[in-house]
């Protein structure tokens, strides 16, 4: 069995006393070391609080937390010495250069003075700032900080990394300069946690993703095997003639109290089993009736449809594959 990074084991938190708001609620969590664990869940789900429990910047009112085999309570300052935290807002000084921004992290880190500057070298190096790490920050681009941030959490070789939904408010040239420095950090043998609300994001880089909501992890999987619990694969169909759809849906091979129909985009979309079995009927009933199709899918459904369909609903039931 793969040895665990992070565990969390019926972790709950209450603002407020017996009257305030519950963040967490009995929330099961484990991470395999050496991997990326996504988090996934709508505004006030207990993400971010779980990122403060786990970095000892929270303490949980019950349950076990441990992250690299320390207790998050009674052995704070080994968790401190053995994670990197990267929050939603940049920790960098603008008006630094980012070589002086990393030495300075260093040395709050209690590096001595040339180690601390050789660090910074090594990773401004590794995080392609190199050419830059002399010019002021507030120079840098949207991705280049949060670059610089990520290389700043990473001043004591963590063994675990918490990443606080770390794109948000990056281009999507940004975003990908971050995902390929996570990448690059797991493939040296990092521990990721991270909480996003991209969900390509997740489908990206994640090896396992929790879907929490209301405080507890509503279910948990790969990405295949959560994209499965909204019905499988399936077939959507644009049609030419928007005026078909009614006729298409009595006439196709699909359940039709299962298909939803976009009149807008001329579009019927419908789950199916037997994937090439769907699309053989489907193809052969439009053309006996003669109508005709601009374009048929078959595809997966997205993480986008996994998240609305775990967390849309008044009722939730755990469910782990």
């Amino acid at each position: 069995m793969t040895e665990a990074a992070i565990t969390v084991e019926e972790v709950r938190k209450r603002y407020g006393g017996t009257s305030g708001r519950t963040a967490l609620d009995g929330l099961d969590l484990t991470v395999a070391r050496g991997t990326v664990h996504a988090v996934l869940g709508p505004n006030g789900a207990g993400k971010t609080t779980l990122v403060r429990i786990l970095s000892t910047l929270l303490r949980p009112d019950a349950g076990r937390v441990e992250v690299a085999g320390h207790d998050v309570v009674r052995e704070a300052y080994r968790v401190r010495r053995s994670i990197g935290l990267l929050g939603q807002h940049a920790a960098v000084d603008e008006e630094l250069s980012g070589h002086q921004n990393l030495e300075m992290f260093g040395r709050l880190h209690h590096l001595g003075a040339r180690p601390a500057r050789l660090r910074a070298g090594e990773l401004l190096e590794r995080f392609g700032l190199a050419d830059t790490g002399r010019k002021p920050v507030r120079q840098y681009s949207g991705g280049m900080r949060r670059r610089l941030d990520l290389a700043a959490s990473l001043i004591t070789e963590p063994d675990v990394l918490f990443l606080d939904e770390p794109t948000t408010g990056l281009d999507p040239r940004g975003r990908a300069e971050v995902w390929s420095s996570v990448r690059s950090l797991v493939g040296g043998g990092t521990t990721v946690l991270l909480t996003t609300q991209y969900l390509e994001e997740a489908d990206q880089l994640a090896d396992r993703i929790a879907v929490v909501d209301g405080g507890r992890v509503a279910a948990e999987g790969t990405a295949d095997h959560l994209k499965a619990l909204t019905g499988g694969d399936r077939i959507d169909v644009v049609l030419r003639d928007a005026g078909s759809l009614g006729a298409a849906v009595a006439l196709l091979p699909l359940r039709a109290d299962e298909v939803s129909v976009d009149a807008d985009r001329r579009l019927l979309s419908a789950p199916v089993t037997d994937r090439m079995a769907a699309l053989a009927g489907v193809v052969r009933a439009l053309a006996e009736a003669g109508i005709e199709a601009e374009d048929i899918v078959l595809r997966r459904p997205t993480l986008d449809e996994v998240f609305l369909h775990l967390t849309g609903g008044p009722e939730r039931v755990k469910e782990t594959v």
